[in-house]
């Protein structure tokens, strides 16, 4: 047997016997973990699921357990975050998952206040020290390697920090390219949990998110690089762009919708400066089609959160764009997103960090999109944020302001001139209520406007 077959077949041998040495129940695997240990838990659609149940069963035996969540989609309430564990587990999260809401609700969740993008930094300096990661993973190649698949984010960073990393290992998980690999040598223990990803449908966009979308499309020039959320609103922007030419894609998140313009050509990579040919994400939230797409597919490119969403990275990439949504916007462009009054539902995740990075961009623009009324018929424009809002994207950073009724630029205004372009992009029925608070607030400084 030639040297090279040889040293090949041992070394896939010794794999095979790390891992069948690794290979334990659920139970057993999480047996690792102590009273006091911080966990970090892998998100997108990716949550371990089989893996925190069974470190549920095992409340009774722990005590203050942190477990720090990212962003992430189930239809599984997260099991330990219920009000009979308080004593044994303590649900944190840097974006708020939709499986931690209830709980968040009933105040048996917390959440960190945090960029996105810096929450790698808060575990690699000890700030936020990690002693275990749980991880959902696909299965180990003939090298002994598993992928993280859709989610990098946050769990890169807290795998490389954790003295403990427990996987769940799932023949559904694709294998992407970038920087979430493991070996199977740096895992404690592992054990099957074959459970399909969450597959999250893809928003058809309405008549007004179709609106909004056009306005935006129409600002943004061949050859830009894309940062674009998820929802109705992103998709409408998508949809308008497939006349567009040599476009880039450099996000946080890769969604179903951006396939199309990928398969036509539209997206091409072909003009960015960092990584180009491919498109490049943190993580990855769609069909089982768009998961089966990515899947060894050397186009893609997964990294490290605290990479993708680096404002001195974004702004490399020439005309880089980035399209973010809220929930209200006051006369002066403070943006809430995060939160409904002192309801906390999300986090301020990458619209700051792609906001920086986009406005020092050669050519870079920064779109805040949002329907011009809440589902209950209230104005998303408003003369204050509510009480308890947050500010995710301060007034400073504002760009473009987009609702089905107009686009307006506030960078270069003063703020009674911010208030008068606001209140022309609001629904109409509300913009003579909003011009009396803007004379209120403004004065003469506005009355001058009219």
């Amino acid at each position: 047997m030639p040297k090279d077959k040889k040293v090949a077949f041992l070394r896939s041998l010794l794999n095979q016997w790390v891992m069948d040495s690794k290979y334990v129940s659920p139970l057993e695997a999480v047996s690792y973990v102590k009273s006091g240990d911080t966990i970090v838990v892998q998100g997108s659609t990716s949550i371990p699921m089989v893996l925190l149940r069974a470190l549920t069963e095992r409340a009774s035996e722990l005590r203050d357990v942190k477990l720090i969540s990212g962003f992430g989609v189930h239809p599984e309430d997260a099991p330990y975050a219920n009000k009979e564990y308080i004593d044994s587990f303590r649900a944190l999260s840097i974006f708020v998952p939709n499986n931690l809401r209830n709980a968040m609700k009933e105040g048996v969740a917390d959440t960190i206040p945090c960029f996105l993008g810096e929450v790698p930094s808060l575990f690699r300096s000890g700030q936020v020290p990690v002693d275990v990661t749980f991880l959902n993973v696909s299965e180990p190649d003939e090298e002994g390697y598993c992928s993280f698949g859709v989610s990098a984010d946050i769990a890169f960073s807290g795998a490389e920090c954790s003295k403990t990393i427990i996987a769940q290992v799932n023949k559904y998980m694709p294998r992407t390219f970038g920087d979430p690999v493991i070996h199977i040598s740096k895992i404690t223990a592992m054990c099957r949990g074959d459970e399909p990803l969450v597959e999250v449908p893809t928003p058809v966009p309405n008549e007004i998110e179709t609106k909004i979308g056009n306005y935006i499309a129409a600002e943004i020039p061949d050859g830009a690089t894309l940062q674009i959320g998820v929802g109705g609103i992103p998709n409408a922007v998508i949809n308008a762009l497939k006349n567009h030419r040599h476009l880039g894609l450099h996000t946080e998140a890769i969604t179903d919708g951006v396939l199309p313009l990928i398969e036509k050509g539209i997206i091409d990579n072909s003009q960015k400066k960092i990584l180009p040919g491919v498109s490049v994400g943190s993580l990855i939230l769609g069909s089982r089609s768009l998961y089966d797409y990515i899947d060894g597919n050397e186009q893609f490119v997964i990294r490290d959160v605290a990479w993708t969403n680096d404002p001195q990275i974004i702004r490399q990439n020439p005309k880089a764009m980035s399209i973010n949504s809220a929930i209200e916007v006051d006369l002066t462009g403070q943006i809430c997103a995060d939160s409904i009054g002192e309801t906390i539902i999300s986090g301020v995740g990458g619209q700051h960090d792609f906001f920086y990075g986009s406005a020092l961009s050669e050519g870079g623009k920064c779109f805040l999109a949002l329907t011009s009324k809440t589902a209950k018929g209230k104005s998303k424009i408003v003369p204050r944020l509510a009480p308890g809002a947050g500010v995710v994207t301060t007034r400073f950073q504002a760009q473009y302001i987009v609702t089905e009724y107009g686009i307006v630029y506030l960078r270069n205004l003063p703020l009674a001139e911010r208030a008068k372009a606001l209140i022309s992009v609001a629904a109409p029925e509300f913009r003579e209520d909003l011009e009396r608070a803007a004379v209120e607030r403004f004065g003469i400084g506005f009355l001058r406007l009219k």
